[in-house]
């Protein structure tokens, strides 16, 4: 059986990527867990120096690369394996499919301004906003997200989070330029 182009059997390769390798797996809210990964990585490069504004444009580039190849990757797993997901899961848009957040949570973390990662607390916070904000765009799915999900298979898994992920940005833009 064939469902949205995918075979609906789910390949463990696939189901350790569209769980991004296991977290979707998580209880309560693997969204949640499926978004965290990102911030982890985002924190990691800025204490590691690679900021995504400032004065190093190469640590700048590094950043927002590392960060749009997350966001690329983890979408490509949710529309390669997305349409077998549902079929091995039994319902649209399973939970333990959490790529998309993964994804989507980039989109919330480019374009920070130097003055959001200044410093340590300046990081955490902004890291928190973005977080939250993030997780509460993609728990509302205010539009155009909530109508995103009637696509087929893994774009419907996809596009609202991708969504999310750009009216996150707009909140994380807004509230650090407006404190810091």
């Amino acid at each position: 059986m064939v469902e949205s182009g995918h075979p609906s059997r789910l390949s463990l390769v696939g189901k350790m990527l569209v769980t991004t390798f296991g977290l979707g797996l998580l209880r309560p809210a693997p969204g949640t867990w499926g978004s965290s990964p990102t911030v982890v990585v985002a924190g990691g490069m800025i204490l590691l120096g690679l900021r995504p504004a400032g004065e190093s444009a190469h640590a700048s580039l590094i950043y927002h690369g590392v960060l749009l190849a997350i966001l690329l990757v983890f979408s490509a797993v949710c529309v390669a394996f997305g349409g077998a997901a549902e079929a091995h899961y039994g319902i649209k848009d399973p939970s333990p499919v959490v790529a998309d957040e993964t994804a989507g949570q980039a989109i919330a973390l480019m374009g920070l301004s130097a003055a959001a990662t200044e410093t340590f607390n300046r990081t955490a916070c902004t890291l928190a906003v973005a977080f939250v904000a993030f997780r509460l765009c993609d728990i509302a799915k205010a539009w155009p997200a909530n109508g995103l999900q009637r696509h087929p298979g893994g774009w419907g898994i996809l596009l609202d989070d991708l969504a999310a992920g750009v009216q996150a940005a707009v909140v994380v833009q807004v509230v650090t330029r407006a404190v810091f």
